[in-house]
């Protein structure tokens, strides 16, 4: 019997992305699929075939905040979600309340899809494109131990300050609404990576099911380097904290001689012009096909987001890290951990270390045969199909 799923994300790609693949498979079996989404993803929604369903939601811009993850950045990030759910549960409700879809498939960022769903009495699926948390693991505690030690006390503070905020919005909307980080897992918990990568992996149940990175259409992107004789490195630290004028100038640096070129993707804040001179063989955008890159290249530096390490990891390209963020650091501890990388300071990494950790990287066997290792395992994991059977085997 065909359903109806709605799917709601905050517009950011690393979570949206990690959704198409599994979109279009239940679109390909025949069922309707609604995705509630802010301005900046709906476009790329649309093009699933998904009816989209535009929300308020606008992702702040905090790049110019500096690069440290302070409590005050943190307080900026979870204020806004707080009135995101002010914003969207009501259009969510004038639009459902009447005509139920048979699940909210929400991401883990999107408290109000968990709320929406249990105002209605319907069942709810959890996205995951990064950590999942269970009752004995806790990506929040992680992150404020071993995996970021950057994260303190005030970081602590600030989150209890949100929950509090949280529960307090839940009142005003007659639900209990699940804390922004972590909260209590639902029904079934579809986790966009291996279970080999999870922290943890041990404590989880048949309730989580590691579905591994769903690249999709993506793959198909074209991308060709310049010099197919010379080897290719990637360099991108995402769309969110990626003004980072000065990293820039010091990977000229870094790779201004040898055989490497370079594809470096610069965000949309930062002027080229402001570079200064751009070495001949570096190809300098604000964006590329990300999956498309990766298939060419040999190394890729990067901020590890969840979503560009899985694409990573597909693609056998190991990781040289240098996270912008808490949760960024806890990836890269994780892809070091397991030896398909190396994770750099980015407030201190030198133009020498960078190049340094690269050129080991690409050529270091044991990183190599990890690498191997992992790609089988990733695309092993089942994927957009496997996805779809859980979710039609959960929604009866």
């Amino acid at each position: 019997m065909k359903k109806h799923f709605l799917f709601t994300s905050v517009p950011a790609f690393g979570h949206v992305n990690p959704t198409l693949a599994l979109v279009s498979e239940l679109l390909d079996r025949g069922h309707r699929v609604t995705y509630a989404v802010g301005s900046d993803a709906l476009e790329t929604v649309r093009a699933t075939g998904a009816e989209v369903l535009g929300l308020p939601t606008k992702m702040p811009d905090i790049a110019g905040q500096g690069n440290v993850f302070t409590p005050e950045r943190m307080r900026t990030m979870m204020e806004f979600f707080i009135g995101d759910v002010r914003q969207c549960m009501p259009v969510l409700l004038e639009h459902f309340s009447d005509s139920p879809p048979d699940a909210v498939c929400s991401d883990v960022m999107t408290t109000y899809g968990r709320m929406l769903a249990d105002k209605l009495g319907i069942p709810a699926v959890s996205l995951v494109p990064n950590f999942a948390s269970n009752e004995n693991f806790d990506l929040r505690s992680s992150m404020m131990a071993e995996h970021a030690p950057a994260v303190g006390p005030q970081h602590a503070e600030a989150m209890t300050k949100i929950h509090e905020a949280m529960t307090e919005v839940g009142e005003e909307f007659g639900v209990e609404a699940v804390p922004l980080i972590g909260g209590p897992p639902t029904g079934l918990n579809l986790v966009f990576l291996p279970e080999e990568f999870q922290l943890a992996h041990e404590t989880f149940d048949e309730r989580f099911r590691f579905i591994g990175p769903l690249v999709g259409d993506r793959a198909d992107e074209d991308y060709s380097p310049a010099d197919p004789q010379r080897p290719l490195v990637y360099i991108a630290l995402g769309t969110a904290f990626n003004e980072r004028p000065d990293f820039y100038r010091l990977c000229f640096e870094a790779f201004a001689e040898g055989p490497w070129q370079v594809a470096l993707s610069i965000g949309s804040r930062v002027d080229p012009a402001a570079l200064g001179e751009i070495p001949a063989h570096f190809d300098v955008r604000p964006s590329f096909p990300q999956p498309a890159v990766l298939r060419h290249a040999e190394a890729f530096v990067s901020h590890t987001g969840m979503n560009s390490t899985m694409e990573s990891l597909h693609s056998g390209v190991p990781l040289i890290a240098v996270p912008q963020m808490p949760e960024q650091s806890a990836n890269a501890a994780r892809a070091e951990e397991l030896g398909l990388g190396v994770k750099l300071d980015p407030e201190t990494v030198t133009a020498a270390e960078l190049r340094a950790a690269v050129d080991r990287m690409s050529s270091d066997p044991d990183v190599r045969s990890n690498l191997d290792r992992m790609r089988d395992v990733l695309r092993s994991t089942g994927g957009a199909p496997a996805g779809a059977d859980a979710m039609e085997a959960f929604v009866v």
